[in-house]
């Protein structure tokens, strides 16, 4: 009767290492068929993964881009004090082409009214 307990000792040993070695062994054929197998169909994970582990960097905006609206309001209001000083001019007055594009860029002001505005006026 001795023997007994320790035979069920050395049972439950035995399968509680079988149960080991079993876990073991679908954990080496998982990762081995994973690997050998299908190592293309996971690369777009390992890559989804890797990219989820870095942080989103918003592209600034590159300093030539304001340096180009900067030069834009620059030339609005240089072409702005043009017109307004063609308006003052009282040399301007006498002339009737400058007097009508004059006209013309205050009642519909485009590019091509400032344009002729600033080359028929002083």
């Amino acid at each position: 009767m001795s023997d007994r307990p320790l035979s069920l000792f050395k049972l439950s040993v035995a399968i509680a290492f079988g149960v080991w070695l079993g876990f073991v062994a679908i954990v080496l054929s998982t990762w081995l068929a994973s690997r050998y197998l299908f190592p293309q169909s996971l690369a777009p994970v390992a890559q989804a993964v890797q990219q989820l582990g870095k942080p989103a960097v918003a592209p600034a905006e590159p300093p030539n881009r304001m340096f180009e609206q900067y030069q834009q309001n620059l030339q609005k209001q240089e072409q702005q004090q043009a017109l307004d000083q063609a308006r003052s001019n009282a040399r301007n007055l006498s002339n009737p082409k400058c007097q009508f594009w004059l006209q013309q860029d205050q009642n519909a002001p485009n590019e091509k009214t400032r344009a002729n505005v600033l080359q028929f006026c002083d």
